[in-house]
Protein backbone atom coordinates (compact mmCIF):
# COMPACT_ATOMS: atom_id res chain seq x y z
CA UNK A 1 0.00 0.00 0.00
CA UNK A 2 1.32 3.68 -0.96
CA UNK A 3 1.18 6.41 1.45
CA UNK A 4 0.22 9.71 0.44
CA UNK A 5 0.03 13.11 2.56
CA UNK A 6 -2.61 15.55 1.63
CA UNK A 7 -1.67 18.97 2.48
CA UNK A 8 -2.32 21.88 4.68
CA UNK A 9 -4.05 24.78 3.36
CA UNK A 10 -3.82 27.53 5.56
CA UNK A 11 -0.12 28.16 5.33
CA UNK A 12 0.62 27.61 1.20
CA UNK A 13 4.39 29.32 1.76
CA UNK A 14 5.58 26.18 3.49
CA UNK A 15 3.93 23.61 1.07
CA UNK A 16 7.54 23.75 -0.59
CA UNK A 17 8.98 22.30 2.78
CA UNK A 18 6.18 20.24 3.25
CA UNK A 19 7.19 18.35 -0.27
CA UNK A 20 10.59 18.01 0.00
CA UNK A 21 10.61 16.36 3.17
CA UNK A 22 8.23 13.95 2.21
CA UNK A 23 10.05 13.13 -0.65
CA UNK A 24 12.59 12.46 2.13
CA UNK A 25 10.76 10.07 3.79
CA UNK A 26 9.34 8.01 1.29
CA UNK A 27 6.26 9.11 1.16
CA UNK A 28 4.14 8.33 -2.51
CA UNK A 29 2.13 11.28 -3.35
CA UNK A 30 1.56 14.74 -2.45
CA UNK A 31 -2.31 15.68 -2.56
CA UNK A 32 -4.09 18.91 -2.73
CA UNK A 33 -7.88 19.51 -2.24
CA UNK A 34 -10.17 22.20 -4.07
CA UNK A 35 -12.22 24.66 -3.19
CA UNK A 36 -13.38 28.26 -4.90
CA UNK A 37 -14.99 29.75 -2.14
CA UNK A 38 -12.50 29.25 0.72
CA UNK A 39 -9.17 30.57 1.68
CA UNK A 40 -6.90 27.58 0.24
CA UNK A 41 -4.79 27.97 -2.30
CA UNK A 42 -5.53 26.96 -6.29
CA UNK A 43 -4.29 23.15 -6.56
CA UNK A 44 -2.98 22.71 -9.89
CA UNK A 45 -0.89 26.22 -9.69
CA UNK A 46 0.23 25.13 -5.92
CA UNK A 47 1.19 21.13 -7.08
CA UNK A 48 3.05 22.85 -10.34
CA UNK A 49 5.57 24.69 -8.39
CA UNK A 50 5.39 21.46 -5.89
CA UNK A 51 6.84 20.04 -9.37
CA UNK A 52 10.05 22.09 -9.56
CA UNK A 53 10.81 21.22 -5.73
CA UNK A 54 10.72 17.60 -6.31
CA UNK A 55 11.74 14.64 -8.75
CA UNK A 56 9.78 11.65 -7.74
CA UNK A 57 6.78 11.92 -5.40
CA UNK A 58 3.45 11.84 -7.88
CA UNK A 59 1.36 15.01 -7.43
CA UNK A 60 -2.57 14.37 -7.15
CA UNK A 61 -6.01 16.50 -6.64
CA UNK A 62 -8.39 15.46 -4.17
CA UNK A 63 -10.31 15.96 -5.79
CA UNK A 64 -10.36 19.22 -8.84
CA UNK A 65 -13.74 20.04 -9.17
CA UNK A 66 -13.83 19.66 -13.13
CA UNK A 67 -17.51 21.33 -13.57
CA UNK A 68 -15.96 24.95 -12.01
CA UNK A 69 -13.34 24.82 -14.71
CA UNK A 70 -13.79 25.43 -18.55
CA UNK A 71 -12.75 22.44 -20.44
CA UNK A 72 -10.30 23.50 -22.55
CA UNK A 73 -8.22 25.57 -20.37
CA UNK A 74 -8.05 22.68 -17.96
CA UNK A 75 -7.06 20.49 -20.40
CA UNK A 76 -3.87 22.61 -21.16
CA UNK A 77 -3.10 23.46 -17.78
CA UNK A 78 -3.28 19.35 -16.72
CA UNK A 79 -1.03 18.54 -20.00
CA UNK A 80 1.68 21.23 -18.96
CA UNK A 81 1.88 20.10 -14.90
CA UNK A 82 2.05 16.45 -16.39
CA UNK A 83 4.92 17.20 -19.17
CA UNK A 84 6.59 19.74 -16.23
CA UNK A 85 6.02 17.02 -13.97
CA UNK A 86 7.36 14.17 -15.85
CA UNK A 87 4.36 12.29 -15.58
CA UNK A 88 3.98 12.30 -11.81
CA UNK A 89 0.52 14.08 -11.57
CA UNK A 90 -2.41 12.73 -10.80
CA UNK A 91 -6.20 13.79 -12.08
CA UNK A 92 -8.29 13.40 -9.29
CA UNK A 93 -11.79 15.43 -10.09
CA UNK A 94 -15.38 15.39 -8.99
CA UNK A 95 -18.53 17.76 -9.30
CA UNK A 96 -18.31 19.64 -5.83
CA UNK A 97 -20.98 19.52 -3.65
CA UNK A 98 -20.78 23.30 -2.14
CA UNK A 99 -23.37 25.81 -4.05
CA UNK A 100 -21.10 28.47 -3.39
CA UNK A 101 -18.74 27.50 -5.10
CA UNK A 102 -20.89 27.01 -8.06
CA UNK A 103 -22.65 30.56 -7.36
CA UNK A 104 -18.93 31.72 -7.85
CA UNK A 105 -18.15 30.30 -10.78
CA UNK A 106 -21.34 30.84 -12.58
CA UNK A 107 -22.37 26.55 -13.17
CA UNK A 108 -25.55 25.41 -12.13
CA UNK A 109 -25.06 23.11 -9.24
CA UNK A 110 -27.82 20.63 -10.78
CA UNK A 111 -25.94 20.17 -14.00
CA UNK A 112 -22.67 19.47 -12.16
CA UNK A 113 -23.44 15.56 -12.78
CA UNK A 114 -24.01 15.88 -16.75
CA UNK A 115 -21.38 18.35 -17.20
CA UNK A 116 -18.49 16.29 -16.05
CA UNK A 117 -19.85 13.42 -17.88
CA UNK A 118 -19.11 15.92 -20.95
CA UNK A 119 -15.90 17.07 -19.51
CA UNK A 120 -13.98 13.83 -18.99
CA UNK A 121 -14.37 12.42 -22.85
CA UNK A 122 -13.74 15.70 -23.89
CA UNK A 123 -10.10 16.12 -21.68
CA UNK A 124 -8.96 12.65 -23.29
CA UNK A 125 -9.81 13.35 -26.75
CA UNK A 126 -7.54 16.91 -26.35
CA UNK A 127 -4.70 15.10 -24.98
CA UNK A 128 -4.99 12.77 -28.19
CA UNK A 129 -3.96 15.99 -29.88
CA UNK A 130 -8.46 16.01 -31.23
CA UNK A 131 -9.22 19.03 -32.48
CA UNK A 132 -11.62 20.75 -30.18
CA UNK A 133 -13.22 23.63 -31.41
CA UNK A 134 -11.94 23.56 -34.37
CA UNK A 135 -8.28 23.31 -33.19
CA UNK A 136 -5.74 21.03 -31.31
CA UNK A 137 -4.52 22.22 -28.52
CA UNK A 138 -1.05 21.19 -27.03
CA UNK A 139 1.13 20.95 -24.71
CA UNK A 140 0.20 16.49 -25.13
CA UNK A 141 0.81 14.74 -21.73
CA UNK A 142 3.54 12.16 -21.81
CA UNK A 143 0.94 9.69 -21.59
CA UNK A 144 -1.12 9.51 -24.98
CA UNK A 145 -3.95 9.07 -23.45
CA UNK A 146 -3.30 11.94 -20.53
CA UNK A 147 -2.47 11.49 -16.96
CA UNK A 148 -4.10 8.83 -14.40
CA UNK A 149 -7.56 9.82 -13.47
CA UNK A 150 -9.05 9.16 -10.18
CA UNK A 151 -12.92 9.90 -9.10
CA UNK A 152 -14.21 10.92 -5.57
CA UNK A 153 -17.97 10.20 -5.21
CA UNK A 154 -20.57 9.07 -2.94
CA UNK A 155 -23.96 9.03 -5.09
CA UNK A 156 -24.47 5.92 -7.99
CA UNK A 157 -23.81 8.29 -11.00
CA UNK A 158 -20.17 9.20 -9.77
CA UNK A 159 -19.44 5.56 -8.73
CA UNK A 160 -20.46 4.67 -12.39
CA UNK A 161 -18.82 7.73 -13.63
CA UNK A 162 -15.36 6.08 -12.70
CA UNK A 163 -16.06 2.56 -14.48
CA UNK A 164 -16.82 4.85 -17.90
CA UNK A 165 -13.79 7.53 -18.03
CA UNK A 166 -11.57 6.45 -14.70
CA UNK A 167 -8.75 4.48 -13.64
CA UNK A 168 -9.86 4.47 -10.00
CA UNK A 169 -11.76 5.40 -7.12
CA UNK A 170 -10.79 8.17 -4.63
CA UNK A 171 -12.76 6.96 -1.51
CA UNK A 172 -13.24 9.96 1.29
CA UNK A 173 -15.53 7.90 3.40
CA UNK A 174 -14.79 6.65 6.81
CA UNK A 175 -13.65 2.97 6.61
CA UNK A 176 -16.69 2.04 8.41
CA UNK A 177 -18.90 2.75 5.64
CA UNK A 178 -16.61 2.85 2.61
CA UNK A 179 -17.34 -1.05 2.09
CA UNK A 180 -20.97 -0.32 -0.03
CA UNK A 181 -19.37 2.07 -2.22
CA UNK A 182 -16.32 0.21 -2.75
CA UNK A 183 -18.68 -2.72 -4.06
CA UNK A 184 -20.83 -0.67 -6.05
CA UNK A 185 -17.31 0.90 -7.76
CA UNK A 186 -16.28 -3.10 -8.58
CA UNK A 187 -19.74 -3.87 -9.63
CA UNK A 188 -19.83 -0.90 -12.28
CA UNK A 189 -16.52 -1.56 -13.09
CA UNK A 190 -17.55 -5.34 -14.06
CA UNK A 191 -20.79 -4.59 -15.91
CA UNK A 192 -18.98 -1.78 -18.13
CA UNK A 193 -16.16 -5.33 -19.16
CA UNK A 194 -13.38 -2.95 -17.90
CA UNK A 195 -10.26 -5.23 -17.19
CA UNK A 196 -8.92 -5.51 -13.96
CA UNK A 197 -9.96 -3.63 -10.74
CA UNK A 198 -9.98 0.24 -10.47
CA UNK A 199 -7.19 1.92 -8.00
CA UNK A 200 -8.67 2.57 -4.65
CA UNK A 201 -7.07 5.43 -2.80
CA UNK A 202 -8.59 6.39 0.81
CA UNK A 203 -8.33 9.30 2.94
CA UNK A 204 -7.81 9.70 6.76
CA UNK A 205 -7.61 12.91 9.09
CA UNK A 206 -4.64 13.30 11.43
CA UNK A 207 -2.56 15.25 13.46
CA UNK A 208 0.93 14.29 15.53
CA UNK A 209 3.00 16.56 17.12
CA UNK A 210 2.88 18.49 19.65
CA UNK A 211 -0.59 19.66 21.60
CA UNK A 212 -0.73 22.86 19.64
CA UNK A 213 -0.36 21.21 16.42
CA UNK A 214 -2.97 18.77 17.14
CA UNK A 215 -5.25 21.70 18.31
CA UNK A 216 -4.36 24.22 15.52
CA UNK A 217 -5.33 20.97 13.27
CA UNK A 218 -8.88 20.12 14.81
CA UNK A 219 -9.91 24.04 14.64
CA UNK A 220 -8.83 24.27 10.66
CA UNK A 221 -11.35 20.62 9.78
CA UNK A 222 -14.05 22.11 11.76
CA UNK A 223 -13.71 25.23 10.19
CA UNK A 224 -13.38 23.30 6.76
CA UNK A 225 -16.92 21.21 7.66
CA UNK A 226 -18.15 24.08 9.58
CA UNK A 227 -21.09 23.33 6.53
CA UNK A 228 -22.03 20.09 7.58
CA UNK A 229 -23.26 21.45 11.30
CA UNK A 230 -21.80 19.11 13.46
CA UNK A 231 -18.63 19.66 14.87
CA UNK A 232 -17.01 16.08 15.12
CA UNK A 233 -17.08 16.11 11.44
CA UNK A 234 -13.87 14.99 10.19
CA UNK A 235 -11.71 14.76 13.26
CA UNK A 236 -8.20 14.16 12.77
CA UNK A 237 -6.72 10.66 14.44
CA UNK A 238 -3.45 11.49 16.91
CA UNK A 239 -2.86 8.72 18.70
CA UNK A 240 0.40 7.15 16.45
CA UNK A 241 -0.90 3.27 17.59
CA UNK A 242 -4.35 4.67 16.57
CA UNK A 243 -3.10 5.94 13.43
CA UNK A 244 -0.56 2.31 13.05
CA UNK A 245 -4.11 0.31 13.74
CA UNK A 246 -5.79 2.48 11.27
CA UNK A 247 -3.10 1.76 8.43
CA UNK A 248 -3.30 -1.45 9.14
CA UNK A 249 -7.50 -1.82 8.66
CA UNK A 250 -6.80 0.14 5.05
CA UNK A 251 -4.38 -2.17 3.88
CA UNK A 252 -6.79 -5.07 5.13
CA UNK A 253 -9.69 -3.43 3.47
CA UNK A 254 -7.50 -3.56 0.11
CA UNK A 255 -6.75 0.24 -0.44
CA UNK A 256 -4.28 0.75 -2.71
CA UNK A 257 -3.16 4.13 -1.50
CA UNK A 258 -4.02 6.07 2.01
CA UNK A 259 -3.42 9.36 2.35
CA UNK A 260 -3.00 11.56 5.09
CA UNK A 261 -4.72 14.61 5.17
CA UNK A 262 -2.85 17.23 7.13
CA UNK A 263 -4.23 20.16 8.45
CA UNK A 264 -1.64 21.27 10.65
CA UNK A 265 0.97 23.69 9.70
CA UNK A 266 4.02 21.92 11.14
CA UNK A 267 6.32 20.19 8.44
CA UNK A 268 7.35 18.31 11.17
CA UNK A 269 4.50 16.11 10.62
CA UNK A 270 6.18 14.58 7.85
CA UNK A 271 8.90 12.93 9.74
CA UNK A 272 6.87 12.33 12.85
CA UNK A 273 3.82 10.50 10.43
CA UNK A 274 7.31 8.51 8.67
CA UNK A 275 8.35 6.64 11.88
CA UNK A 276 4.23 5.32 12.72
CA UNK A 277 4.03 4.24 9.10
CA UNK A 278 7.17 2.87 7.48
Amino acid sequence: MDFGLGLPISAPARLLDWARSAEAHRFDSLALLDRLTFDNPEPLITLAALAGATTRIRLQTEVLLGPLRQTALLAKQVATLDRMSGGRFVLGIGVGGREDDHLAAGTPLNRRGRALDEQLPALRRIWQGQPYGGSPIGPRPLTPTGPQILIGGFARPALRRIAAHADGFLCAAPLTWAGPLVEAVNEEWEAAGRAGRPRLVCQINVAVGPAATVEQASRAIAGYYAFTGRSDWGRPLSDPAQIADTVAAYRDFGADELVFYCYGEDPAQVEALAGIVF
